[in-house]
């Protein structure tokens, strides 16, 4: 918006205008503009001028109608806000209407639009109302007669009038302007869309505005923590690409607004001298909006493996929990990890012997724990201390997690043989092989018991 800019310089100006010294230059000297081809009865000649003054050295707007020219040699201070002639308030529409062409054309190169914007200024501030009449001589109390100048002035002149009367309307104050942080989650590292507005009192929003920004806990895609955005042609948002880079990403916007009300300047030394108006039209508005970031989700994958084989187990069931392997891990939005019934989620592995666990905060410790041993490795599994593996989950990254489990040991059995072939039924037998001291006494004695009897048999027979 190039009038932007422009104004921006006249703002500064106008500012000025409060600490720059009297210089010794001509009263009244003409700027830009065109002058009526007839003076208004009872005024002071000189104010069939229609356009700006030089007043030390720069470019003024003048109001209160027939009073003398700004004079170079007078000081001026900024004082109340705009009124009319007669000293009462604008109205809020003929206020927003001066602030905004204030704004966008007191830095105008066109005589025809700065003759458009005296007219305008004269025949809001200085109509007739009370003792501000048409019939006075005193130029304190005289009124701007619109209708006279409007026919004295070009067709040229009066186009403009229609036209910047009409812009006034359309895109005058007070504008509003906003930002606003994504809907969708925020992932730290990751770009998002941010919107910032200027909409004017209309509802509708300002074209091509230049809207500036800096950025907290986030950066630019280019790394920058600021810069300028501007609104569409068609007044539509700006739209900014932001990277977050912390939990709490915050964007900070101004922009330059007509404000609800010009201000006016006066003069020190004298009262019997025309008020000043410049871009003290303008005021700064701030707009703010805040996201809350967090780290990218992770996910965890686990493979349960034969100790022996090395082969996946398909059908584990296994309790996904946190560090403490009692209470549930937390998903990406910070609720627990929680199946049907409240406790921790179980899950179980597939074919390929594994499971998966995506959308996981992070950074988390996280562990899967076996609910029950599969089949065939029952001996090993103790349900007080099951087999469990944990590992920490990274931001965008999947852990791998791996758990062997031990087979059940295999029964080697004692067989003897029933047939020489070796195709009859085979007997399975078990052996006691501990020594009891009782039994090999009673042993002993039946041997002795034999050998007396074999030998009194063999006494008798001899």
């Amino acid at each position: 918006m190039g009038w932007k800019r422009l104004a921006a310089v006249a703002m500064v100006s106008g500012l000025a205008l409060l600490t720059v010294p009297a210089t010794a230059t001509a009263v009244g000297v003409k700027g830009i503009g065109h002058n009526a081809s007839g003076l208004q009865p009872n005024a002071t000649p000189g104010s069939e001028w229609h356009g700006s003054y030089v007043w030390q050295e720069k470019h003024v707007w003048c109001v209160q109608y027939a009073l003398p020219a700004p004079d170079s040699s007078v000081g001026y201070k900024e004082g109340d806000a705009l009124r009319t002639k007669a000293g009462k308030d604008l109205a809020p529409d003929i206020a927003a209407n001066i602030s905004y062409l204030l704004l966008r054309y007191s830095t105008t190169k066109s005589p025809e639009e700065a003759a458009a914007l005296a007219h305008l200024l004269h025949s809001w501030t200085s109509a007739p109302d009370g003792p501000v009449r048409l019939d006075t001589t005193d130029p304190k109390y005289l009124a701007y007669d619109a209708p006279f100048y409007a026919a004295k002035l070009p067709p040229s002149v009066m186009d403009a009038v229609a036209r910047m009367k009409a812009d006034a309307e359309a895109n005058r104050g007070p504008w509003t302007l906003s930002a606003t942080a994504p809907k969708e989650p925020l992932i730290i590292g990751a770009e998002s869309t941010w919107t910032v507005s200027l909409v004017k009192a209309n509802g509708k929003g300002v074209p091509n505005a230049t809207i500036k920004f800096t950025l907290t806990d986030a950066t630019l895609v280019d790394g920058s923590v600021g810069g300028n955005a501007t609104t569409g042609a068609d007044g539509a948002p700006a739209t900014i690409k932001i990277v977050p880079t912390g939990p709490k990403p915050s964007i900070a916007a101004t922009a330059d607004s007509p404000a609800d009300r010009p201000v006016v300047h006066q003069p020190i030394q004298t009262d019997n001298m025309q008020r000043m108006v410049t871009t003290g039209g303008e005021k700064t508005l701030n707009a703010a909006a805040n996201g809350q970031a967090k780290t990218a989700p992770g996910a965890v994958k686990i493979t349960k493996i034969d100790s022996e084989t090395k082969k996946s187990i398909a059908g584990v069931a296994l309790r996904v929990t946190a560090k403490d392997q009692t209470s549930p891990a937390l998903k990406q939005d910070d609720t627990p990890l929680v199946g049907t019934d409240g406790k921790p989620l179980v899950l179980q592995t597939g074919s390929d012997g594994t499971v998966a666990v995506p959308d996981l905060r992070t950074p988390q410790e996280i562990c899967l724990v076996e609910v029950a041993a599969p089949k065939g490795y029952e001996e090993f599994f103790d349900p007080k201390a099951p087999p469990a593996a944990c590992g920490t989950v990274a931001a965008g990254q999947t852990l791998a997690l791996e758990m062997v489990n031990k087979p059940n040991k295999p029964v080697v059995p004692s067989t003897i043989p029933a047939g020489a072939d070796g195709k009859t039924p085979v007997a399975t037998a078990s052996f006691d092989t501990q020594l009891r001291p009782g039994l090999m006494i009673a042993v002993g004695g039946l041997v002795l018991l034999g050998a007396a009897l074999a030998g009194f048999l063999v006494w008798r027979r001899q």
